[in-house]
């Protein structure tokens, strides 16, 4: 038997750890793996894939990143053509892993590559999908590779924030990734002992969090934290986006920190800085989690394609790995629910939304 993997869509720590898990559950199954490189692209251009073998993932379970490499601008069913415009390049991609003889290959990323993904098996590809993605927006799982680590760095970034807050007697905002979503905003706030937590699922009322900061000063506290997803949005208004979509990419949220600050410091007249995370939450080592989690998916994601289950995603459903149809996952997005527990929890210890 004969597999591939690839990685796509954003970097996410845990990657390594994944591909670690495949290429070891094969070979001690007597199964060759090939990886593709940068995500797609590895199918569409030429000489962009090579034989891993368990000396080529020998210490990558602790390190960030991916070692094939990925992208987000490698969509076949929109890929650049020469002629500069695009085109649909998913029959190039079919006829290369038919040249390869791949008796399946195993696809590791969020949202957009899971879609491609189910994609490429309505085409008839043999197809096992892993969830990849701090964001943790993938539905069906009740984590995503990456997630835990993103966390982590929020959490970190929140904790040091504290002092300088509190030397300073100031309001901090502080920005993180989540794209729709307000998963790290909301767990690394938190973790991290934030007062003010902003997501897109509960839009904010900037008077009302601007009363709860004022409120705490009379209590005796002289600084406040607040930490926004960058997809949080006001009562009845927009995202706020850096860049609009492309025929080619989606588009781009961020600056919404920014813009919490400077409206603070008008209502409350305090002093009011942003910090923006942005790719440090991508970065570094995975933690613990992550990388148990990773492992527990690449082989369990090698098993389903020795069994033949494709079309199917692996997935974290209380204590266990199960498949799930990849079908019931592309289109929808995991939201924080409104009344979910630990959001009931924040509120219970009297962290405000704004909503």
């Amino acid at each position: 038997m004969r597999i591939g993997i690839l990685t796509g869509g954003g970097d996410a720590p845990g990657l390594n750890a994944t591909i670690r898990a495949v290429v070891k559950a094969a070979a001690n199954q007597r199964i060759e793996t090939i990886g593709f490189e940068d995500g797609f692209r590895g199918l569409i251009e030429p000489n962009r894939w090579r034989c891993l073998t368990p000396a080529a993932v020998t210490g990558i379970l602790r390190q960030g990143g991916t070692i094939l490499g990925t992208t987000n601008h490698g969509n076949p069913l929109s890929y650049p053509s020469p002629d500069g415009g695009t085109r649909d390049y998913s029959d190039a991609c079919v006829t290369t892993l038919r040249a390869l003889s791949l008796d399946a290959l195993i696809v590791i990323g969020g949202d957009g590559t899971l879609a491609i993904a189910n994609a490429f098996h309505t085409r008839g590809i043999p197809i096992v999908a892993i969830p990849k993605t701090i964001d943790n927006d993938v539905v069906e799982t009740a984590a995503t590779v990456g997630f835990d680590s993103a966390v982590a760095v929020a959490t970190d970034a929140v904790d040091r924030l504290h002092t300088t807050a509190e030397a300073h007697h100031r309001i901090m905002v502080v920005e993180v990734m989540g794209r729709y979503t307000g998963w790290i905003a909301l767990h690394s706030g938190i973790a991290g002992g934030a007062d003010v937590i902003l997501i897109p699922e509960i839009p904010f009322d900037l008077e009302r969090v601007a009363q709860h900061i004022v409120a705490r000063e009379q209590l005796g506290a002289r600084f406040s934290i607040a930490v926004a997803a960058e997809g949080a949005v006001p009562v009845g208004g927009r995202y706020t986006v850096l860049e609009g979509a492309t025929s080619s990419k989606p588009e781009r949220l961020g600056g919404i920190g920014a813009c919490v600050a400077t409206e603070l410091a008008r209502l409350t007249s305090r002093e009011a800085r942003s910090v923006l995370l942005g790719h440090l939450q991508r970065g570094g080592d995975p933690t613990s989690v992550d990388r148990l989690l990773a492992t527990r998916f690449g082989a369990k994601a090698l098993e389903l394609a020795v069994a033949g289950r494709f079309g199917v995603m692996v997935a974290l459903r209380a204590r266990d790995i199960v498949a799930v149809e990849l079908r019931n996952v592309v289109g929808r997005m995991n939201m924080v629910p409104q009344d979910a527990d630990t959001v009931r929890a924040a509120r219970a210890v009297g962290i405000e939304f704004g909503g």
